[in-house]
């Protein structure tokens, strides 16, 4: 039995590669004799003989070329051409386009936009480079337009300016087969280092100015608190030395009630005063003979002692 199916099984492996290498044959012979062609996403085929566009073919999917283009479908791959174009969506940005403020400021700017192939036939025949002439009518338009411009407007309005480079640039665009989409200034700055360099002093000393400024704001509060705190501090200083003399007179009028506390009160005071002072101080013994040791002390001193104390 598996004898049997041995040569079965070899044959239907063999039925089956030859089919596959004749179906891709036969798609082959297809494509080349023109029957068919398979158009991708976003691409575009334009078919063209003896010098006339026989077709374009920009729908995506499977197309049979006799019923497009007739019967010179079946030779157009050998006596004519097909070229397969891109249509999905480019873009490409210009740096630094020079111009000039009204001021004469030099100025550069940065032009980014987008663009797609819209019409192929005149993007293939009715300009040789359309990509390098589209860059350089972007280039003099912008240069063009935006020349002579106030230069706080050129740093201000891009919206205004990217329109107007736009619609200067679209007609021309569509004649050569390129539809213009974005069109957005994204840089302004100033080309001249020496200028650039003048700028930042200024910004510099700017910024010093205004920083000096606040501090001097800030001393000259701080001085306005302080006087301040100063003169009420004067104006309280003033009222406890005016009242000074009354609340003292009062208290000792009150000690002055009990003669034994006043007594004391100003024996102390007396010896605090005493200590206070820098005057040598004898403490002599009492008794009848302090008279005349003071007299010796004196005389042995060359002068009366300042402060003298009996013991």
């Amino acid at each position: 039995m598996s004898g049997n199916l041995a040569p079965l099984l070899m044959a239907a492996l063999a039925a089956f590669v030859g089919a596959f290498l004749a179906e891709a044959l036969l798609l082959g012979l297809a494509r080349i004799f023109g029957i068919y062609a398979i158009v991708q996403e976003r691409t575009c085929r334009v078919y063209m003989l003896f010098g006339k566009v026989l077709g374009v073919l920009d729908e995506p999917g499977l197309h049979f070329l006799p019923g497009k283009l007739g019967a010179s479908a079946l030779v157009v791959n050998f006596l004519g051409s097909c070229y397969v174009l891109d249509l999905r969506l480019d873009q490409e940005y210009l740096r630094s386009q020079p111009v000039n403020s009204e001021e004469g400021a030099p100025m550069g700017i940065g032009i980014w936009y987008e663009m797609w192939i819209a019409d192929p036939v005149a993007f293939l025949f009715k300009n040789t480079d359309p990509r390098g002439s589209l860059r350089a009518n972007l280039s003099n338009a912008t240069v063009r337009c935006l020349s002579n411009m106030p230069l706080a407007e050129m740093l201000q309005t891009r919206h205004n300016m990217s329109q107007t480079v736009r619609q200067e640039v679209t007609g021309k665009s569509q004649e050569w087969g390129y539809q213009l989409g974005s069109v957005y200034i994204r840089k302004v700055h100033f080309r001249d280092a020496g200028m650039i360099k003048q700028i930042e002093e200024k910004v510099v000393n700017r910024l010093r100015q205004v920083t000096s400024a606040i501090k001097q704001a800030g001393a000259n509060q701080v001085s306005v608190i302080t006087s301040s705190a100063e003169r009420e501090a004067a104006v309280e200083f003033a009222k406890a030395a005016a009242i000074r003399p009354a609340t003292l007179g009062q208290a000792f009028q009150e000690i002055a009630r009990e003669p034994a506390v006043a007594e004391t009160l100003f024996e102390i005071l007396e010896a605090q005063r005493i200590l206070a002072g820098k005057a040598r101080i004898a403490l002599l013994p009492g008794g009848p003979h302090s008279r005349m040791l003071a007299n010796l002390l004196a005389a042995d001193g060359g002068g009366v002692p300042e402060a003298a104390a009996k013991g």
